[in-house]
């Protein structure tokens, strides 16, 4: 519980600062990665790739996504 609330947090305070979505969502990915939660950064990153195939972490988000055996 209290590691989601630090996510929120984390993804609020980010929102607040930065205003670019694909970004907060790779961020957001790359904790969940680190914190050993392969499976919650995989759907984030794939999150990143259909909504914001254009942004400029997209191809980074495809990258991890390969690493961690996704799509």
């Amino acid at each position: 519980m209290k590691r989601l609330l630090l996510v929120a947090m984390l993804v609020m305070a980010a929102a607040g600062c930065s205003g670019d979505k694909s970004k907060e969502l790779y961020d957001t990915a790359q904790f969940e990665e680190k914190q050993s939660n392969r499976e919650h950064a995989k759907q984030l990153y794939q999150e990143i790739v259909d909504k914001y195939p254009d942004s400029p972490v997209a191809k980074q988000a495809k990258e991890r996504l390969a690493a961690m055996g996704g799509k």
